[in-house]
């Protein structure tokens, strides 16, 4: 299975801030977009969601035209994690994440006991187990947002497109959702991400792809992509990139930027 997006266009309100999108995620990949603010990661991720009508193009799954999908194989095949959530009800945490079981459940039901499994599965995938009961009102922004993902996690969809999950995390945080994001791509899942972080992209991603000036430029080889000329290039201030060595003698890359 793949999502490929071919010569896709999107925006908000027929205004648009992305043209000519051509991108392929395969199952077992990790895909991540970076871009500066305002480039547009958001948009083409929402598109994708189905928030966002696309303007132009063409996105496929499983050589399926997106638009025809219904909503319930939609939600079998795609799961999106937002960049934030506003709470609006006080449900427990253990609720907001099987209703990302939702699709599938018979009409006019509810969750089954299959369901609340999956929704504890989820939880405890992101360490959140212990949060089951607590009020999703009650929960700090980085808390919420492991609740999402988890709930991401319970739809059970082949591919998990992802906006920013790591900025509201702490450190801790941050490496534990990589580290299921990377393990889920051992297990077949194909990901695509937009990070604002540029060491998760390297470390983490097979490709990545650089959203700037209204274009999306083809995704290669985090090491080929994310050099420090095109670093600075796209967040406009000095980068370091460098291979370190590990106590075991492995070799990981590490890219930070230069403060004076």
């Amino acid at each position: 299975m793949s999502l490929v997006l071919e010569n896709v266009s999107c925006g908000y309100t027929r205004r648009r801030v992305l043209t000519g999108v051509s991108l392929t995620v395969e199952e077992g990949e990790f895909v991540c977009l970076l871009g500066p603010n305002g480039s547009g990661k958001t948009a083409l991720l929402k598109t994708l969601a189905g928030i966002l009508p696309p303007l132009g193009g063409s996105i496929q799954i499983d050589g399926r035209e997106w638009s025809t999908l219904p909503v319930r194989e939609r939600a079998a095949r795609l799961a999106y994690v937002p960049q934030a959530h506003a709470p609006l009800f006080a449900f427990r945490v253990l609720d907001v994440v099987a209703m990302g079981r939702t699709a599938r459940w018979p009409l006019w039901s509810g969750p089954t006991a299959a369901d609340w499994r999956a929704a504890e599965t989820a939880l405890a995938a992101v360490q959140m187990e212990a949060f089951a009961e607590r009020r999703y009102t009650e929960l700090s922004g980085g808390e919420r947002q492991m609740v999402l993902v988890a709930r991401a996690l319970a739809q059970e969809a082949r591919f998990l497109v992802l906006d920013e999950p790591a900025s509201s995390l702490d450190f801790g945080n941050q490496v534990r959702v990589l580290q299921m994001l990377r393990q889920l791509v051992r297990e077949g899942f194909g990901v695509l991400m937009a990070t604002h972080h540029p060491e998760h992209a390297l470390r983490c991603a097979t490709r990545v792809a650089v959203v700037r000036e209204g274009r999306l430029s083809p995704a290669g080889a985090p090491g080929e992509t994310l050099t420090a000329v095109r670093l600075e290039v796209i967040y406009r201030v000095p980068f370091v990139v460098a291979n370190l060595t590990d106590h075991a003698g492995r070799l990981f890359p590490l890219c930070a930027p230069h403060i004076d």
